[in-house]
């Protein structure tokens, strides 16, 4: 006699997201409350919900209350849970992915909701949210969305993003996320061959994004600029444009003297000489000049 037969059949996945979002933010049998953002909006959710979808949450829901005498006491806290650093809309968004696994997002939070995901350990969610960054991306968003690929790990988004400014490099550097990137993340936009801009343009966004990083951070020029300064290939000025860079630079100190001197030897010598190969290369966007010629096959 043959045994039993078993299945896991699968209803209607659309009516049943759609009936779980009909749970977000609905006060109705909630049963824990955070309060979002400088606004303090009141978010209602399930905490079993939260706990059996996120471990960060979990942790959180099954602390003791404040103030209790036993740290290991059954009774779970109720709340509210202040999240002043966060935008309610933000919050909504990983709140809804929770409950349904889909998110709807806009270019105005898509980098925050990342930011949240991987504060919250939600793989999914940040696949998502790089997706949409990488299908939406703009000549003003493509600087913040590769300091945040950097920053939280996300080699992929990086490679998008440098390849995204790869191809459209003089309109990027005039943007305010160009000023905005750190001294890391602009030192490995410009260690790029591909750039589509002037070695000269470079020279002088670089200038500008020193100058608006030495206020922000109220540190000297030549120390915030130290690092993106070494990825210059001065070496690619004509004589005439390091004249009137070496002017530029007795103000503000920008490039260390070493490096001008560096790129007149290798006038001098009429090779690259001294100077490491890659800053004799020329990029995609490099304007020739007479003497390239004797640069790249002499390079050391």
């Amino acid at each position: 006699m043959a045994g039993p037969c078993s299945a896991r059949l699968q209803g209607d996945v659309a009516a049943f997201t759609a009936a779980l979002r009909t749970l977000v933010d609905n006060p109705q049998f909630s049963d824990v409350m955070f309060v979002v953002g400088q606004e303090q909006r009141k978010v209602f959710a399930h905490r079993c919900v939260l706990a059996c979808r996120c471990q960060v949450f979990r942790g959180m829901l099954s602390q003791a209350p404040v103030g209790s005498q036993d740290s290991s006491s059954s009774i779970p806290p109720q709340g509210p849970f202040i999240l002043g650093n966060v935008q309610p809309e933000v919050f909504l968004a990983v709140i809804e992915f929770l409950y349904t696994n889909s998110v709807t997002l806009n270019s105005h939070i898509a980098l925050e909701v990342l930011t949240s995901s991987v504060e919250y350990g939600l793989q999914d969610l940040c696949k998502l949210c790089v997706k949409f960054i990488k299908d939406t991306l703009t000549v003003e968003q493509v600087c913040e969305a590769l300091q945040a690929a950097v920053t939280y790990g996300q080699v992929d988004l990086q490679q998008h993003c440098l390849a995204f400014i790869e191809g459209c490099t003089a309109a990027v550097v005039r943007t305010q996320g160009f000023r905005e990137l750190s001294d890391v993340v602009l030192a490995r936009v410009l260690r790029s061959d591909r750039l589509a801009a002037d070695e000269l343009d470079l020279v002088q966004a670089v200038r500008e994004w020193a100058h608006v990083s030495s206020a922000v951070l109220e540190r000297p020029v030549p120390e915030v600029a130290a690092l993106p300064v070494r990825e210059l290939r001065l070496p690619l000025l004509a004589p005439s444009e390091l004249v009137t860079l070496e002017s530029y630079n007795q103000q503000d100190l920008l490039i260390p003297v070493e490096n001008i001197a560096a790129a007149w030897r290798a006038h001098a010598l009429r090779k690259g000489s001294g100077v490491p190969s890659r800053l004799c290369r020329p990029r995609r966007g490099t304007r020739p000049r007479d003497h390239h010629r004797h640069l790249e096959p002499h390079a050391k």
